[in-house]
């Protein structure tokens, strides 16, 4: 019987089987940044086990609230900051040289394909688009993570999503997945791995692959993953052409880790997606999806375009093609936050960053504080938002805020009408 890519993962990586159903895996990377690395360095250093496993292996950022912005997220940087310096952990990112942690490692080439990665934040499943496993864990794990370099994990099972068709013009990753998730339900996949495959998958860049499977936890996955091919090898080239003879070499490689023709799944979700309009939530739940249409005229206070799951360069262009030569309504904030700061010197570069700030929009550091309503664009009670972020709990962008989430593009159309607007009416 065949295996998927999250099983051939696990057998790789199996350091023990301690009782029946946990599996202790070896890790690759943990990822650290400053909301949940401090408790557990705190723990560590009470415990007398102020140490790490592989200096090399761990990757540190503060990205969310950045530069900080009081007394307590000072304190919290100066942990991680002090910490990092202690070990000498060479990747660390420190103001200047941050950026939103799930952009940046990857931009980095930190990621490859049959990785284990765990961090202390939800969003790490956005590593599963370069065919690795990756997964959000709590505090305790991430603290073994550390000190032993291994976690533990029940092994998930997968559920297969199929997305067929062709997109239509004014559509893309973010639409796809949220339509994804309105399908699933936000417990739909708990406890698996969404494994993303199909034509849509197979022609999307790795940029959109990071979308797709950055909002598989909202579905509750563990993970989100596609199969690595010769895009992914495109995007990893320049870190990895020393290892390999040929980007040909690279591929054959990789695809050991694509799952099996005859692999096993929880179940199998076939969509077409030809005809599918842009999407955007309402209500509290990342499954409450229609299309833009069917909430178009609904005000808005606040345009916030950037995040995880869509602040890198692709992102930032197909907003910019919206707003070009033209202004964001007087009733909006416009806010825009690249990712990295490669993306911020890349955008300033394509003329990107100007019409931003033309049409009107703040442009801020590459943060990820008003994702989570810690700075950089928190909502005041009552307050509604349209954001290309990936939670739309109650008070998740400030206290009594509601975010409607969608993509670049319909956040731009929006920002530009002051109402949610579908941008192919524009």
């Amino acid at each position: 019987m065949g295996q998927t890519l999250a099983e051939k993962i696990f057998a790789s990586h199996l350091r023990d089987e301690p009782f029946q159903g946990t599996k202790i895996l070896n890790l690759d990377r943990v990822l650290c940044h400053e909301i949940t690395t401090p408790i557990a360095i705190a723990d560590l250093i009470w415990r007398e086990k102020d140490r790490v496993f592989d200096r090399d292996k761990l990757k540190v950022v503060i990205d969310h609230v950045t530069p900080s912005k009081d007394t307590k997220t000072a304190t919290q940087a100066k942990i991680l900051r002090d910490w990092a310096r202690r070990h000498e952990i060479p990747d660390f990112f420190d103001v200047g040289r941050n950026g939103v942690c799930h952009a940046l490692f990857p931009e980095k080439g930190y990621i490859r394909p049959g990785f284990t990665v765990i961090m202390g934040d939800s969003h790490t499943c956005t590593h599963g688009a370069f065919g690795a496993f990756a997964a959000g864990v709590g505090t305790t794990d991430l603290e073994v993570g550390i000190l032993k370099g291994v976690c533990a994990f029940r092994e998930p099972a997968t559920i297969r999503v199929n997305l067929n068709g062709t997109l239509s013009a004014g559509v893309y990753a973010k639409d796809v997945i949220l339509h994804v998730i309105g399908q699933l339900g936000v417990n739909g996949a708990t406890d698996r791995v969404i494994e993303f495959r199909g034509p849509i998958v197979d022609q999307m860049s790795m940029e959109a692959r990071m979308t797709l499977c950055n909002m598989a936890v909202e579905a509750g996955g563990t993970s989100g993953v596609c199969m690595p091919d010769m895009t992914t090898v495109e995007y990893l080239w320049e870190f990895i052409q020393d290892e390999f003879s040929s980007k040909e070499a690279a591929l054959t490689e990789y695809q050991k880790w694509v799952s099996d023709v005859d692999a096993v799944y929880a179940s199998t979700l076939d969509i077409d997606v030809s005809d599918l309009e842009p999407q955007v939530t309402y209500d509290y739940k990342p499954d409450c999806v229609k299309s833009v249409k069917e909430m178009a005229g609904t005000p808005v206070d606040q345009v916030y375009i950037g995040t995880c799951t869509n602040g890198r360069i692709e992102d930032l262009r197909q907003a910019a093609a919206i707003l070009k030569g033209k202004t964001i309504a007087d009733s909006v904030r416009g806010i825009l936050s690249p990712a990295t700061p490669k993306v911020f010197s890349d955008a300033m570069a394509e003329g990107i960053i100007q019409i931003f700030m033309d049409s009107g929009f703040c442009v801020t550091n590459p943060t990820c504080g008003a994702c989570l309503g810690m700075s950089n664009g928190v909502l005041a009670e009552g307050e509604v938002a349209a954001a290309t972020s990936n939670r739309n709990f109650n008070g998740r962008m400030g206290k009594g805020g509601m975010v409607h989430l969608m993509s670049p593009e319909s956040a731009a159309a929006t920002a530009l009408t002051g109402v949610i607007t579908d941008a192919r009416t524009l």
